[in-house]
């Protein structure tokens, strides 16, 4: 993953106030829908698939207790091969 961790969790704490609402948008095969799903369990769940049905696009909306805790998700979620997350 080629990402900032320190400036992303300070972006994170900068807009949000945790315990918060956080929404997770990721796009995946459908084969790996289930594995983004484990991610939150009982999470809100919103899907859309692509127009060829290659791809679905998978928001997840949970309540989350802390910045490290949403990076945690997104550390998870990089396992998942082929994953895009907006």
């Amino acid at each position: 993953m080629s990402w900032d961790e320190k400036a992303f969790v300070e972006k994170l704490e900068g807009t949000h106030d945790f315990p918060d609402n956080y929404t997770f948008k990721f796009i995946v095969k459908p084969e790996h829908q289930p594995r983004v799903e484990a991610l939150l369990p009982g999470a809100e769940i919103k899907l859309k698939p692509s127009s060829g049905n290659k791809y679905v696009s998978i928001t997840l909306n949970q309540k989350m207790n802390s910045s490290q805790e949403v990076v945690e998700v997104y550390k998870q979620a990089n396992k998942i091969e082929g994953i895009i997350a907006l």
